[in-house]
């Protein structure tokens, strides 16, 4: 076989199926059986660790991993098993919205009073509890619009044009120095962190993970476009005021010019977005599949709830004073350039 060298390496594994999964990618041990799946914790380490390594293959990959393992049929069934117990949960524990209308207004309506973590960090957050947000975030911005873009053979006319034009924005807009990936990278930079692909997965815990494994589950199934849509429509509609709090901690802060700037460029742009969204991806997609107005509704509170339950977990382990981190970061910020 082809091991390639390239790619992070696995992560350790939090439980008999992450183990499992990783023996089997290192070509040391069997798969977990696909019923094991159905008992384990649909949020928890073990099997949002497990699906994640799956995931990873139609990304980059990992160290010694033969690529042609990205289609493994008995690898498959396993991770079929896996994504049916996690979307179950979420179908069952996410409240949604009566209707697209509903979910897309309670998107647009911002708090007098802001209890979430980019109010906190604007407010009060310190050099540390940003650098470990960073960490976390970069299991998704460093492969900034990715599992996105897996949409794009799902569509056509209007919503096909306006999600390219948005992606086409989020890959630089031609520029591999505008790659939002890449000022992500800067930003970790500035912050003192390591920028390499997939570094700080080990440190990551269950409800990260659970965020990124949803855009994947919901990139790679066409079924399940129409909540991928939703999905990206929250993203966007979001960002723009959440970045503007998030700049406003990274200046507060001293945090660096390139850890500002990250987040000064998502404001302006992410405006632009949510209009593009709301009114040529969302509504071309109700022109051509009207039937979809339910899951993309389902998309956006499912986004919510996962990063309602991320949020939840930030905030408590900062208010207490401990690291959010599996491994915490050293307190103290450490520029290499």
């Amino acid at each position: 076989m082809n091991h390639h060298a390239r790619g992070p390496q696995l992560p350790p594994s939090r439980g008999p199926l992450s183990a499992a999964v990783a023996a089997y990618l290192h070509g040391t041990g069997p798969l977990p059986r696909p019923a094991d799946a159905g008992s384990a914790d649909p949020y928890g380490d073990d099997l949002q660790l497990a699906l994640y390594l799956c995931y990873e293959l139609h990304y980059r990959g990992f160290a010694g991993v033969p690529p042609e393992t990205e289609w493994d049929p008995e690898l498959l069934r396993v991770r079929a098993a896996m994504e049916h117990r996690f979307l179950g949960a979420l179908r069952a524990d996410t409240p949604v919205h009566d209707s697209l209308d509903d979910a897309l207004a309670a998107l647009l309506v911002e708090p007098l009073e802001g209890t979430g973590v980019s109010h906190f960090l604007r407010a009060e957050g310190e050099l540390w509890q940003l650098r470990e947000y960073a960490a976390l975030r970069s299991l998704y911005h460093l492969k900034e619009a990715d599992p996105h873009a897996w949409v794009l053979p799902r569509l056509w006319g209007r919503a096909k044009a306006a999600m390219a034009a948005v992606e086409y924005d989020e890959f630089g807009g031609g520029r591999a120095d505008r790659v939002h990936a890449r000022l992500f990278a800067d930003l970790m930079t500035d912050l003192g962190l390591e920028t390499a692909y997939g570094r700080y997965l080990p440190e990551a815990p269950a409800e990260m993970l659970a965020v990124v494994n949803m855009m994947s589950l919901f990139g790679l199934h066409r079924e399940l476009r129409g909540a991928l849509v939703g999905h990206f429509a929250e993203v966007e509609i979001t960002s723009s005021p959440a970045s503007r709090r998030l700049a406003e901690a990274m200046h507060r802060t001293g945090a660096g010019p390139a850890a500002a700037f990250f987040y000064d460029e998502h404001v302006e742009a992410d405006a632009v977005h949510e209009q593009v969204v709301r009114h040529e991806v969302i509504g071309g997609l109700l022109d051509e599949e009207p039937e979809l107005a339910p899951d993309i509704a389902f998309g956006i509170d499912a986004t919510e709830y996962l990063e309602g339950r991320l949020g939840r977990r930030l905030l408590a382990d900062w208010s207490a004073g401990r690291s959010s981190l599996l491994t915490p970061l050293p307190r103290q910020l450490s520029h290499t350039s």
